[in-house]
């Protein structure tokens, strides 16, 4: 099997180093081109038609990366784009769902994390760092959420990338019945995606 092709985007050399150094330990992952701006990760993400873009957010002079994640996906609406950044406001995640990132993940994140967040990316999950799903829940547990119980709780875990089946063991819950909680929650939330509905999520507890 082919590895998974990687295009990182760090305005910093010495992380881009290390990250590089740290994903070339899989034999599944497959760094392919490297970019220290925004401008540059929106020509090389065109030209190497990586499977998946990591993104900081902040790269000096030019575009950040918020925009360049808008320019990557309305290029190329089927490439996943991961943030990987050391910001972590509410304000931010949301800035950057909004803009088509995939996941959004911190850089104190594992090698473990980054690793099953990076796979995840590949296969369409949204993946969220665990402090910030952390907060996530705790702004679903809201007295004035419309969302019931249940739909709060699997509302947390998409933010940690599990598939319909994942939800369903976690939940002992058919997958079916997955679907149909996924339904209300996205009638609720007025939304038709995954990532969407975290954004959503986020920006209820006042973020503008």
């Amino acid at each position: 099997m082919s590895p998974i092709t990687v295009v990182l985007v760090d305005d910093h050399l010495v992380v881009r180093a290390g990250l590089r150094a740290l994903l070339a330990s899989q034999p599944d992952l497959e760094v392919v081109g490297e970019a220290g701006s925004g401008e540059e990760a929106v020509a090389l993400a065109d030209s190497l038609a990586p499977q998946l873009v990591m993104m900081d957010l902040a790269l000096g002079d030019g575009i950040d990366g918020v925009e360049a994640i808008r320019r990557i996906r309305a290029g190329r609406p089927d490439l996943p784009v991961l943030v990987f950044t050391t910001y972590d406001t509410d304000a931010d995640v949301v800035r950057a769902v909004d803009a088509g990132a995939i996941g959004y993940l911190l850089k104190d994140s594992t090698p473990q994390e980054i690793f099953a967040a990076v796979r995840g990316a590949v296969e369409g999950r949204s993946v969220l760092s665990p402090p910030v799903a952390s907060r996530l829940l705790q702004q679903m547990r809201r007295p004035a959420e419309t969302l019931t119980a249940r739909e709060a709780e699997l509302l947390t875990l998409l933010a940690e990338g599990l598939t319909n089946k994942e939800l369903g063991k976690r939940l002992f819950i058919s997958e079916a019945t997955v679907k149909t909680h996924l339904a209300h929650i996205y009638a609720k939330l007025g939304v038709e995606t995954r990532a969407a509905a975290v954004s959503v999520a986020l920006r209820r507890d006042g973020i503008r």
